[in-house]
């Protein structure tokens, strides 16, 4: 018996990387996965993984920045497996590394549109379908730019930091129809979009210290986001909503203080002031 057994859980940006790992590890925990990206090949090996390790899963092709099609993608989830009990939000865009005054707007905005816009789109079509049942848990992907600025990288870090604030807000606005929704970092992670940040002109002028992270070993695996996932929409993780949590916190301490966490406010943005 898994953990999360008989949920459904959409993972969006499913087909490699990040969301692979995390569709995986919530198909070993017993969810049925609803994996969802814009290459049906990679969702077609990420589901091909999950059965073979004995989970469930299937496939859909959506652009997250089409409100139609994400608006389609939750109603025939709903229609398909009869509820939605997790969406992650991982899909994600980082092409625009560039000081802020040189990017390119339109590839500025797109990595915007993509990591935020995208999010909302997605938490908006899957809220009422939550609310019809008072019960789901949504994950929103912060990452770097969320606790730092990231210099050459505005686009990216600017979008993250937004998205942990959106999870905060959106929690707020949908804890009493019984949703929590969570801000996780999956930390430094070799994917499709940090081999670009590695190989790019771009990512080698602008971000040399990506280069230099990987060399000193500070890269995690994608799973580890996934174990995380796992965590959260499992009981164990009900009363972390509003919460931002990186994939390498001792996030099972967290949940057991949870009460001196919600007491000192922890694991959200705040300010800094000097003392009164």
């Amino acid at each position: 018996m898994g953990i999360l057994d008989g949920q459904v859980a959409v993972v969006t940006g499913g087909g490699l990387g990040i969301g692979r790992g995390i569709a995986e590890r919530l198909g070993e925990a017993g969810a049925h996965v609803v994996v969802v990206g814009r290459r049906a090949a990679h969702l077609d090996e990420t589901v091909h993984r999950i059965g073979q390790a004995g989970g469930s899963a299937t496939t859909r092709v959506a652009d997250v920045t089409r409100q139609d099609q994400v608006e389609a993608l939750m109603a025939e989830t709903v229609a398909n497996h009869g509820r939605i009990d997790l969406l992650v939000n991982n899909a994600g865009r980082f092409m625009s590394i560039a000081p802020a005054s040189e990017a390119d707007p339109q590839n500025w905005w797109q990595d915007v549109t993509v990591n935020l816009f995208g999010t909302y789109l997605c938490c908006r079509a899957a809220i009422p379908h939550m609310k019809e049942r008072s019960k789901g848990k949504i994950v929103v992907m912060g990452g770097g730019g969320s606790l730092a600025g990231f210099a050459y990288g505005s686009a990216y870090g600017t979008s993250k930091a937004a998205l942990v604030r959106l999870a905060e807000t959106l929690h707020l606005e949908v804890k009493d129809d019984g949703i929590s929704v969570y801000a996780i970092s999956p930390e430094l992670v070799r994917t499709e979009m940090t081999q670009f940040q590695l190989d790019s002109p771009e990512g080698k002028r602008w971000l040399p210290r990506i280069h230099q992270m990987f060399a000193e070993g500070r890269d995690v695996p994608p799973t580890l986001a996934g174990d995380l996932c796992v965590f959260l929409a499992s009981p164990a993780g009900d009363r972390l909503g509003g919460r931002f949590i990186q994939a390498r916190d001792d996030f099972r301490r967290i949940a057991e203080a949870v009460d001196e966490v919600i007491e000192r406010d922890l694991y959200t943005l705040r300010r800094n002031e000097l003392p009164a």
